[in-house]
């Protein structure tokens, strides 16, 4: 991490993505750490920052015609940085307008998983959601769901009902769950064409001049569930694209997840790398 970087002044490192501003455009880094149970991991994952950008920016401009999004390029212009600079931002970052944040992570939920069916299994519901009686984890759902859950800095984020989010930011809230399920749907049947399954996903959203726009990250293995779909089978937890290989090792790890985690293991970093890469390479059609 850098204190400065051209005429950029570093003002938030967040768990991933490291954030400079210079007035109202912001430069985002996508790094290679990677996190799990609300913990920052030792290891970190080589390239994975450049595939989280690189799908981000692809995502953004594939999803443009259903809600304007806060990217201005992911081409940095080269005038502005040193060649040491550019070697170290080179394929990891985009320049981007800043927006006021909604405090909401506004989740999409097309398959039973995850906090979802750890909620159904003991109310028969998800954020308020009443659902069918009988589903198996990770069955699909009749239709996607709207799931919003509040913003943590630190710890847990918490599952709410839309009503809850709708009574604290007004109408501009059922705005962004339209958007959402919409942004969903068209990925998930690009996705479908590619053999991958987008179970769920979560978004965030801001306001730049008074219009809602989509921020942040969008369908990568750090903020959606990708399985592939020749291995889907409904009544257990399926094999992934996602950073959930790395929850799974770590939860039959010895760690308690209440004290400092432990380095990963040589082989699960490698194995979570070619994760991140392949499914990078399906949604985008480019490797690394």
């Amino acid at each position: 991490m850098r204190e400065k970087i051209g005429k950029y002044k570093l003002i938030k490192q967040g768990k991933v993505r490291d954030i400079y501003t210079d007035g109202d455009v912001l430069l985002v880094v996508a790094s290679d750490r990677i996190s799990a149970f609300d913990y920052i991991l030792p290891s970190l994952i080589p390239d994975k920052g450049k595939v989280l950008n690189r799908l981000s920016c692809f995502w953004f401009d594939f999803l443009s015609d259903i809600v304007d999004n806060h990217k201005i390029t992911c081409d940095l212009p080269e005038e502005d940085f040193s060649r040491e600079e550019i070697d170290y931002l080179k394929e990891r970052s985009m320049l981007v307008r800043k927006a006021e944040v909604f405090p909401f992570e506004c989740v999409v939920r097309g398959y039973l998983s995850g906090s979802g069916w750890k909620e159904y299994r003991q109310k028969g519901e998800v954020c308020g959601i009443k659902l069918p009686a009988g589903l198996l984890e990770s069955q699909k759902l009749p239709q996607p769901i709207f799931t919003p859950a509040t913003k943590a800095e630190k710890g847990h984020d918490e599952n709410v009902t839309f009503e809850y989010m709708r009574q604290q930011i007004g109408e501009v809230a059922d705005y962004i769950k339209e958007k959402s399920l919409a942004l969903y749907n068209k990925a998930y049947n690009y996705a479908w064409e590619k053999g991958i399954i987008i179970a769920d996903t979560k978004f965030e959203f801001g306001r730049i001049q008074g219009k809602v726009v989509l921020i942040d990250e969008v369908f990568t293995p750090d903020s959606s569930r990708f399985w592939p779909q020749e291995e889907y089978s409904p009544g257990l937890p399926q094999k992934s694209f996602d950073k959930q290989f790395v929850r799974d090792y770590l939860s039959g790890s010895s760690w308690d997840k209440n004290s400092p985690p432990p380095a990963l293991p040589q082989e699960i970093i490698n194995k979570t790398r070619e994760k991140y890469i392949e499914i990078g390479r399906k949604f985008t059609g480019e490797r690394l």
